[in-house]
């Protein structure tokens, strides 16, 4: 059913994605992002456990974002110069693995935090060269990559879900997370190395500052312009939406991680449809539906009641990746030239996964901890933290509704 669909805008002058292609990408896809859903979603829950503050735990998610800024301005050079993109990805996922077993074990703030910032730096790259791998192979962007891409999806699902089996009802989060999330990046990384050969396209010049030439289109400028600022809204979500549901909307902590698949399910249908969707209402129109699911989604959360709104604003999720992120990765790739598209995904990674996301991650727990206040029960003596959520939801809310004017104004396609 879902091929069929996308024969609907299939393009006839492109040859059809061979299964000897589909098949290694998808489960390159499955293990890159199941690695991360293992353990970001729940990873302010299990440092809340382990008695850090919002602002340590602000701080500690910002080192994706932090990694995404320096990484990938040097291996998407490589990628793209001097070294194939498959076997530079397996070396990243094995080293990897190694620093996700040590974080496991670290339990001062201190010290996970320069943990995760060495492992951000080795993992935040391959979020580029998966797709920079996936390009390289298909034969049509806009067909063949979403169902591609769409593995990845069903692997952050059961990452999620699998939580179930690590996390005994009625106790905190723990790491045993992280711990599958090091197993499956020994997989991924040996795996890596049988993936088809991509070898770099670059003829001289450094690629990443090559990258830089695609601003002098001023569309272009402009989608990168607005990824940036919205990508500081959107970092509020990824860093304190988990323990949103734990501590506001009583989820327990169990079900936080089950729970939030419940977007990525949501996303299988809008990946599969994208196309279609591109098609039909053109790049500009689809990222701007993209970008105003995040607004909805905050104004959901700001609201917090009944429930249902709270899944539907989780649920959304399908809308605001497939139509921003993944729809923003093939607006990269119709653009960039051949020779520097590595490095043209990089630079994109770069200023929504690094630079956007980074600062929003930083505000969001300085937000966050300055929402938040602690209160003793007189009876029993026990300390609990109560957080303002919904003042906290508003702020990247109105940063959405900012993002849009800008974007609808002065985009154009």
């Amino acid at each position: 059913m879902p091929i069929a669909l996308f024969e609907l805008f299939a393009d006839a002058s492109k040859p059809a994605m061979t299964v000897d292609i589909q098949v290694p990408l998808s489960i390159m896809m499955f293990l890159e992002f199941a690695i991360w859903g293992a353990w970001f979603v729940v990873l302010g829950n299990y440092l809340n456990s382990l008695e850090f503050s919002r602002t340590d735990i602000g701080r500690i998610y910002a080192t994706i974002p932090i990694g995404s800024v320096i990484a990938p301005m040097f291996v998407g050079t490589i990628a793209d110069q001097y070294f194939d993109s498959e076997k530079l990805m397996a070396v990243l996922h094995l080293v990897g693995a190694g620093l996700l077993f040590w974080m496991a074990q670290a339990k001062s703030p201190r010290k996970f935090y320069w943990i995760a910032l060495a492992y951000a730096l080795v993992y935040s790259p391959t979020l580029a060269l998966v797709n920079s791998v996936s390009f390289a192979h298909i034969p049509d962007a806009a067909r063949d990559f979403p169902l591609v891409r769409v593995l990845g999806t069903i692997g952050w699902i059961l990452a999620g879900m699998s939580l179930r089996f690590f996390i005994k009802p009625g106790q905190p989060v723990n790491n045993r997370p992280l711990l599958l999330a090091a197993g499956m990046s020994v997989l991924l990384g040996v795996y890596s190395f049988f993936l088809p050969n991509t070898p770099p396209k670059g003829e001289g010049g450094i690629p990443f500052l090559q990258a830089f030439e695609l601003l002098n289109d001023p569309s272009f400028a402009v989608f990168f312009g607005v990824s940036f600022f919205i990508t500081i809204a959107l970092a509020f979500y990824f860093s304190f939406t988990a323990l949103f549901l734990e501590s506001e909307v009583k989820v327990a902590p169990s079900n936080v991680g089950p729970l939030m698949t419940i977007g990525q399910l949501v996303e299988i249908i809008f990946m599969f449809t994208l196309g279609w969707f591109l098609k039909e209402l053109g790049m500009k129109w689809v990222l701007f539906v993209g970008m105003a699911a995040w607004g909805v989604r905050y104004a959901l959360f700001a609201v917090g009641r009944p429930f249902a709104l709270v899944i539907l604003g989780i649920a959304l999720h399908g809308i605001c990746f497939d139509f921003f992120f993944a729809a923003g990765f093939i607006h990269v790739d119709n653009t960039a030239p051949t020779e520097i598209r590595a490095s043209g995904q990089s630079l994109f990674a770069v200023l929504t996964y690094g630079l956007g996301m980074w600062i929003g991650t930083e505000a969001s727990g300085w937000l966050n901890q300055k929402l938040t206040r602690e209160t003793t029960d007189p009876q029993t003596g026990v300390k609990t933290r109560v957080t303002d959520w919904r003042r906290f939801w508003i702020v990247p809310c109105v940063g959405v509704l900012i993002s849009l004017v800008l974007f609808i104004t002065l985009f154009e396609l």
